[in-house]
Formats: structure tokens, C-alpha cells, sequence
């Protein structure tokens, strides 16, 4: 009763693909540890989000073939700011066990791909970068695995250096990626490409996912807003 009552909320693309078949029966408790069980849509995006965050999350600890504890202070502290102590641990335990498996990354990003809005996927890809320097060392095969998520799961080139450069070591260059256009680029594309990467970044986009967990779409936001800010300054742009 409990998998078709996940099923008939829209979320049987997460049971029935490859993410189901690594988190199994875990889906199930996962899910009835949230206090709300309705069916809507707003739900079914945050499940499903969190359910592909787990899974990513495993994919990328592993990516440089240790596991850190700033990466796993990193987690759950995240875990627990936005799903409580009580769900953490249970979080906790399927990451675990995410860990000792092998994941196929092509088959999981192309089913994050085909069910997950594309905002969303900006917002995976985020945090995967904040997982990634958690050391403050992002690793050659990291880079690789990130890479390799963002264009699994469909995003555009641009958008991955726009993330990526939001996490270097800022430069012009850097402030530019962010805004995704070239420093040949006039003053009037600028502010164009200032509009569009607000309206893209904007925290709205995805409001079905709690206030303390929109955090870090606002990060973005926040680092969009800096580098046109900078970039306007270094021009002289008013």
C-alpha cells in the first residue's frame, strides 16, 4: 500500500527507474518521515529532488576516492537545517549505503533529466559544487564527475561555467562566466544578460522547496547580483 500510495503522487518515476532501484524500500521511509503526505505537485518536485540529491551527493563523495569529513560535515549540517535531526539520521543511512554501491551516473542523471525541472538541476548542480570545495580543494576527477552530472542531466554549457565560476578564485574572467557573457560583450548586453541570469537564479523558481533549503538558490541569486555590481563598477556602467 505504502509504494502505491507514492505511485498514484506522481512519484513512480523515482520507484520505477534507476534511483528506486538503488534506494529501494528506503524511498518508502524517506518519504513518511515528512509531515506532509499530500500529493501535490509542490511535493512531489521535493521529493523527488531530495531523493536525486542523495544519490548525487554519493556520486560525488566518491568521485576522488575518499571519503572526507568536511564533505560529511557539509552534508549534514545541510541535512539538518533543512530536514530536521530526526530525518538526518535516517538520510544519513541511506547515503551510507549509497556509498558502498555502484551507480551507474548516465542512467541517474538522464532520469533527473527527464523528471526534474530545469531550475532544479541548476540547484543540484549547486550544491554539488559546494560539496565538491568543501575542502577547499577541488579535485581533477571531481571536476570530471561534475562535468559529467551537468551535462547528464542536461544542462547547457554556459550554465555549468556560469555554477563553476561562482566556486573560483574570482577574476574578471570569472565575473563575466557568471553573467554568461563575454567581456567583449557592450554595456547594454550586459545588462541584458544581467536581467536574464536574475530572472533564471531567482530563489522563485524554486519555491516548492522549504525557506532554510531556498537558501541556496538565493546564494546564487546573491552572486549574480555581485558580479553585475562589480562588473558595472570596473566599466564605470551607471
Amino acid at each position: 500500500m505504502g509504494h502505491s500510495r507514492w505511485i498514484t503522487g506522481g512519484l513512480g518515476w523515482l520507484f520505477f527507474g534507476p534511483i528506486g532501484g538503488l534506494l529501494g524500500f528506503a524511498l518508502g521511509s524517506l518519504f513518511d518521515a515528512s509531515a506532509d503526505k499530500s500529493n501535490s505537485i509542490r511535493n512531489t518536485n521535493e521529493k523527488g529532488f531530495t531523493a536525486s540529491l542523495l544519490v548525487l551527493i554519493a556520486i560525488v563523495m566518491k568521485a576522488d576516492g575518499r571519503i572526507l569529513k568536511s564533505e560529511l560535515s557539509l552534508v549534514k549540517t545541510f541535512l539538518v537545517e533543512n530536514y530536521g535531526p530526526g530525518r538526518t539520521k535516517d538520510m544519513l543511512a541511506i547515503l551510507r549505503n549509497l556509498l558502498d554501491k555502484d551507480i551507474a551516473v548516465s542512467e541517474v542523471t538522464e532520469q533527473i533529466k527527464l523528471n526534474l525541472n530545469y531550475s532544479s538541476r541548476l540547484e543540484l548542480l549547486h550544491f554539488l559544487f559546494r560539496l565538491a570545495t568543501a575542502d577547499n580543494d577541488l579535485d581533477a576527477r571531481e571536476i570530471e564527475i561534475l562535468k559529467e552530472i551537468a551535462f547528464g542531466i542536461g544542462l547547457n554549457t554556459a550554465d555549468y561555467q556560469s555554477i563553476a565560476a561562482m566556486f573560483q578564485m574570482e577574476t574578471s574572467e570569472t565575473l563575466y562566466k557568471i553573467l554568461e557573457i563575454s567581456p567583449d560583450a557592450s554595456d547594454a548586453e550586459i545588462k541584458k544578460a544581467y536581467r536574464r541570469m536574475a530572472m533564471k537564479y531567482h530563489p522563485d523558481k524554486v519555491n516548492y522547496l522549504d525557506e532554510k533549503m531556498k537558501q541556496s538558490a538565493e546564494e546564487k541569486f546573491k552572486r549574480v547580483n555581485e558580479a553585475y555590481k562589480k562588473i558595472k563598477k570596473i566599466r564605470n556602467i551607471k
